[in-house]
């Protein structure tokens, strides 16, 4: 009986390959003995493109051609490398003697549906075994092996990400195309991207719609901590209260409260995604990938996980990780001596699939100075985490005084405050920071002034307290929210409640325990950042706040309100969510998306009359006078409209056919460039490449209404090397080059 295992990446099959004895790698696999352990390199099959499907029309833009509804799904496998990788798979599974196929890619959604896309795509019909493994170190390989479960016990997992995958084809595909050919103009659609521009959006005019209201606050000093009045609108009522507080405070309440902060929950993915944002900006991303790379290296656990448990199984690991010297010493040495309690991180119920993420055993042999400073930043802080959630509660004590000053009409409230910590514990890992992308109102100053400042211990009421100095006039503006940083915007995308009114949605939005919480994924909402980034619809501030630009705004303006909506994108994922849990019937919810796919070019054609432009303009065509247009990387004259031939090409069917091409011998102009030439200047550029010679020159650049741009010489010489520039007064090419 031969077993052929296939993982996901190469990195992986050989871990898997050393724990099972090792073995020989020839011919794209390793040979271990009656094993074959064989790896993908992510998606080797994925969805086909529309253009794929003959007879359909779909290779041509046109609202004609819409909806996109493949009906018969078609798969296709991209490059070189996927079908060298394919192959190899075949040539595996496909020798003498193999009865038993084991699926040991990433333990979630996507590692099913990577698994299952080969099978089926190689038409293979063998019993499946699961190598269900959160951690790459050669004890837990070789634990799950010999715990494996059939296959099919994983059908949901597989069923949902099919869904997820078909869902998200149709409804890109559809209001992709949809809106960009209403509103002439390359767009990006999505089902969880749009919900979430649409967040940074709302955030975005709430902060410039706010407009500061100015307020005065009497001051007094009192010797290691303040005495300050209410907000007044009045400066003048203000400079009073001061006055007053002068002669005398008249303490009238002090409510002492101390506060037990219990430790903070393991990592998960978001979590952890948010603390390296707010702590290193690091983005989503990088933590993604830094994560991950630990993973494959067999230091950390799996990232792409939701919970921020164990189980009672996985609590001997943990003890064991607690009781490592070497991993305090060198990531979290003020964890050393600190009495640990394991025991909080456990909980069977809320563990779904994957546990919490935490280093290996291995973390603590491995040299830090082998890893690149992400990765040894992230090891720090999951390592500082788990020493964290063991630890004992911080205890503080909340100080709050209440006295008045004055007599008569003329009385005004004064408040201090003070919070002091009594004992550290688990925060002595890593001592708290001012958190100053916090996804609230509170002042950041204020906090820091109340956590320096100590009220003493016999203030009592009835007492009148004299200032130890002199008192003042604070004056201070109100503030408007807070912009979005990567972390906050991961917070709201994984707390989306806030953004549904309905009762129902709520309660499945706030449960932790499924995937069903929250828009997106922890393994997604990193690349929907990203997306929204790339697009332009988002912009990276100094700072780290996250910004919609107009080209975001419009396209939050443009789209139909469903497709914009979190409530819906909340309710798909808790569909997806019981299919995985077997709850739902897997025909039918994909049934619901493609219904709701299908209405999406009609719902476009309605935004016609919105009055917003989402094509970019940058100056008028050269030929026609109409707004110029960037489409695919080219600017090219709004007018112009193309269709693809059945051999693939394209070609004008419409428009005065003016385009200027990115390229102009060897030299890319820039969107400043552009701006400039169709304003009627020229642009000088250096390093032009003859491509009949090869030779180097220097030229200024002006806008042609024949042929989109020409070079332009002084007149004297300026190629390099003495001789004229070659190619002189010629002009580009439909490629952009001589």
């Amino acid at each position: 009986m031969t077993k052929v295992v296939i993982a996901e990446k190469r990195s992986v099959a050989r871990a898997v390959a050393a724990a099972l004895g090792g073995g020989v790698e020839r011919a794209g696999g390793i040979e271990c003995g009656d094993v074959v352990v064989t790896w993908a390199a992510g998606h080797l099959v994925d969805l086909a493109e529309p253009g794929d499907y003959p007879g359909r029309g779909w290779g041509r833009w046109s609202m004609e051609s819409l909806p996109i509804d493949p009906g018969e799904w078609r798969w296709r496998v991209e490059g070189g490398e996927a079908r060298a990788r394919l192959d190899a798979i075949r040539a595996a599974v496909g020798r003498d003697g193999v009865d038993v196929l084991v699926n040991a890619c990433d333990p979630d959604r996507e590692g099913e549906a990577i698994f299952d896309r080969i099978v089926r795509y190689l038409g293979v019909r063998l019993p499946v075994l699961r190598l269900w493994v959160a951690s790459l170190e050669e004890d837990a390989i070789r634990a799950a092996w010999e715990t494996m479960r059939p296959g099919v016990e994983y059908r949901g997992l597989r069923d949902a990400a099919d869904i997820r995958a078909k869902a998200d084809w149709l409804i890109g595909m559809n209001a992709s195309r949809a809106y960009g050919l209403v509103h002439d103009a390359r767009v990006s659609v999505g089902r969880v991207q749009t919900p979430t521009l649409a967040m940074v959006v709302g955030r975005d005019g709430e902060v410039e719609s706010h407009r500061p209201v100015p307020f005065w606050q009497a001051v007094a000093p009192m010797g290691g901590f303040t005495f300050m009045s209410g907000r007044e609108q009045d400066q003048a009522r203000a400079r009073l209260a001061a006055d007053l507080a002068a002669r005398g405070l008249a303490v009238t309440k002090v409510e002492r409260r101390e506060v037990h902060d219990r430790p903070p929950r393991l990592y998960d993915l978001t979590g952890l995604q948010k603390d390296m944002n707010r702590m290193h900006r690091m983005s989503a991303a990088r933590t993604l990938a830094a994560l991950q790379g630990l993973y494959e290296a067999g230091l950390a656990t799996y990232p792409r996980t939701d919970s921020r448990f164990i189980t009672h199984d996985d609590l001997p690991t943990l003890e064991a990780l607690l009781a490592c010297a070497p991993l305090a010493d060198v990531y979290a040495p003020a964890a050393r001596g600190m009495r640990m309690r394991p025991e909080l991180t456990v909980s069977d119920g809320r563990v779904a699939g994957h546990t919490a993420i935490l280093p290996t055993a291995r973390a603590a042999h491995a040299d830090p100075a082998r890893l690149d400073e992400d990765g040894r930043l992230v090891l720090t802080r999951v390592v500082r985490r788990m020493f964290e959630a063991v630890g004992d509660d911080r205890v503080r004590m909340l100080v709050h005084a209440h006295a008045r000053a004055g007599h008569g009409t003329d009385v005004f409230g004064f408040d201090a405050s003070s919070d002091e910590t009594l004992q550290a514990g688990w925060s002595v890992v890593e001592p708290p920071r001012a958190d100053t992308d916090a996804d609230t109102d509170t002042d950041g100053d204020d906090a820091r002034r109340v956590a320096r400042e100590r009220i003493p211990a016999n203030l009592r009421e009835g007492v009148t307290l004299a200032p130890v100095g002199p008192t003042g006039v604070h004056e201070g503006r109100t503030s408007p929210p807070k912009r979005f940083t990567e972390a906050t915007l991961l917070a709201a995308m994984e707390h989306a409640s806030r953004f549904v009114d309905d009762p129902g949605l709520k309660a499945a939005l706030d449960d932790d325990t499924s995937h069903s919480g929250g828009i997106g994924t922890p393994a997604t909402r990193a690349d929907v950042i990203e997306k929204l980034l790339r697009c332009g619809y988002l912009e990276r501030r100094r700072g780290g706040a996250l910004v919609s630009t107009q080209a975001g705004r419009d396209l939050v303006r443009v789209v139909d309100a469903r497709l914009r909506d979190v409530a819906l994108t909340a309710d798909m994922e808790q569909a997806l969510a019981q299919v995985e849990r077997g709850g739902a019937d897997p025909a039918e919810v994909m049934e619901a998306f493609r219904a709701w796919a299908v209405e999406i070019p009609s719902l476009a054609a309605e935004s016609r009359d919105v009055g917003v432009t989402l094509a970019r303009q940058w100056g008028p065509c050269p030929r026609c006078g109409a707004p110029v247009v960037e489409r695919g990387g080219v600017w090219t004259c709004s007018t112009n409209r193309s269709e693809r031939d059945g051999d693939g090409s394209w070609r004008d069917v419409e428009g005065c056919g003016w385009r200027l091409w990115p390229t102009l011998c060897g030299v890319r102009l820039t969107d400043a460039n552009v701006r400039r030439l169709l304003a009627g200047g020229q642009v000088a550029r250096k390093g032009f490449t003859s491509k009949r010679t090869g030779r180097r020159f220097d030229a200024k650049v002006a806008i042609d209404a024949r042929r989109g741009a020409r070079l332009v010489f002084d007149d004297e010489p300026r190629a390099r090397g003495g001789a004229h520039a070659p190619g002189a007064n010629r002009t580009q090419t439909p490629e952009g080059e001589e």
